[in-house]
């Protein structure tokens, strides 16, 4: 079984944020799959079961603010006895190009938040997260509110796109793991440069 969590903060509030980038991707997966995501008892986080060939995955968005994502994803890899090789964090990376995705078998949290809080939780940083680019704000902008903002006309337009592609991403790492998504999905990122 595999887990993947899109990070993100609850609310609608906060639906159309920078920083609900993962939450995007999850949706996006639940949808092409037609399934819904639910309230997942102990977990403080919404999930559904999916099959991908003969694969079940865990998709999930905690409920949690962005900041104590941790939690949520310690929960989650309890109650569906999940290795944290087959764990995927989903999120946005304010050092990437707006769009861009980048895929890692590991890490530090460089700084997001949600990453920090999950490796806080799990005591340690080896666990796959596919980021993605929302570009970094003006200089006179400060990153916190940025990220609470909403796209633009322009990136919106953009956006759809951009998680269509880590939701293929995410389906990727399932079937045939980090290295080889890897390969395709951060090259391809990188064609328009």
């Amino acid at each position: 079984m595999k887990l993947i969590v899109g990070l993100g903060n609850p609310g609608t509030v906060y639906a159309n944020s920078r920083h609900n980038a993962g939450y995007a991707v999850i949706k996006d997966i639940a949808q092409s799959q037609k399934t819904l995501l639910k309230r997942d008892l102990g977990t403080s986080s919404l999930s559904a079961k999916i099959k991908v060939g003969a694969k079940t995955i865990v998709l999930a968005q905690p409920l949690n603010f962005m900041n104590l994502s941790g939690s949520a994803v310690k929960a989650l890899l309890k109650k569906y006895r999940i290795d944290l090789s087959d764990l995927l964090i989903v999120c946005d990376d304010l050092d990437l190009e707006f769009g861009r995705m980048k895929l890692k078998p590991t890490g530090s949290s460089a700084g997001h938040r949600g990453v920090g809080s999950i490796i806080d939780s799990l005591g340690t940083s080896d666990f796959a997260r596919l980021k993605i680019g929302i570009g970094r704000p003006h200089k006179y902008v400060e990153a916190a509110d940025y990220v609470l903002m909403p796209f633009t006309r322009k990136e919106k337009e953009e956006f759809s796109g951009i998680i269509d592609s880590a939701a293929e991403c995410c389906l990727s790492w399932v079937e045939k793991g980090v290295n080889e998504s890897m390969n395709i999905y951060n090259k391809r990122s990188n064609d328009n440069e």
